[in-house]
C-alpha cells in the first residue's frame, strides 16, 4: 500500500515524513481489502470549509473528511482507496484544547479518515468505529508518561 501525504497549507510548518511513517504503521496493522494507494492531504480551514460544503451541505470548516476511491483496478491490480483531508488549523485547535501536540492531533484524525475509507460509519455503527479507534491509537500512539518534578 503506497500512502501519500501531501502539505496544500501554508499556515504551520509540517513534518510530513512522521504522518506518512504513521500511517504506513496504521495500514500494516490494519489492512485494507484489496492493496493500492491512499492519500492525507494538509489543507486550511478556508479549502475545508469548501469542501465540507460541497460534499456534505455543510458550510463550516471540519477536522477531517475522508473521500473513497472508486473499486477500480488500475492495469497493476490496485485500487485507489481514497483520500483524507484534514484541516491543520481545526487540528492545532483540538490538539491545543486536548494537551497534546499538533503531529498526534494529525496522526489520531489521519487514522479516525483511514477508517472511514474501510467503510467504517461512527454516525450509523453504534460505536464499533470509534472503540476500533481507540483501541489502535492505544496500540500505535502510545501517550508518553508525565514527568515528575524534582523535589
Amino acid at each position: 500500500m503506497h500512502v501519500a501525504v501531501l502539505n496544500r497549507q501554508r499556515s504551520r510548518r509540517i513534518a510530513l515524513s512522521g504522518l506518512q511513517r504513521f500511517m504506513r504503521r496504521v495500514v500494516e496493522d490494519l489492512p485494507p481489502e484489496r492493496s493500492g494507494e491512499l492519500s492525507v492531504c494538509l489543507v486550511s480551514d478556508r479549502s475545508m470549509r469548501g469542501y465540507n460544503r460541497a460534499f456534505r451541505g455543510r458550510d463550516t470548516a471540519t477536522d477531517v473528511l475522508a473521500f473513497p476511491g472508486d473499486a477500480q483496478r488500475d492495469p497493476e491490480g490496485r485500487v485507489y482507496l481514497g483520500d483524507i483531508a484534514i484541516s491543520v488549523a481545526t487540528a492545532a485547535q483540538q490538539a491545543r484544547a486536548m494537551g497534546h501536540s499538533l503531529s498526534r492531533e494529525l496522526k489520531i484524525l489521519a487514522l479516525h479518515g483511514y477508517l472511514h475509507l474501510l467503510g467504517y460509519d461512527h454516525e450509523r455503527d453504534e460505536g464499533q468505529m470509534l472503540r476500533l479507534q481507540r483501541r489502535l491509537q492505544r496500540r500505535l500512539l502510545p501517550t508518553s508518561p508525565k514527568r515528575r518534578g524534582v523535589g
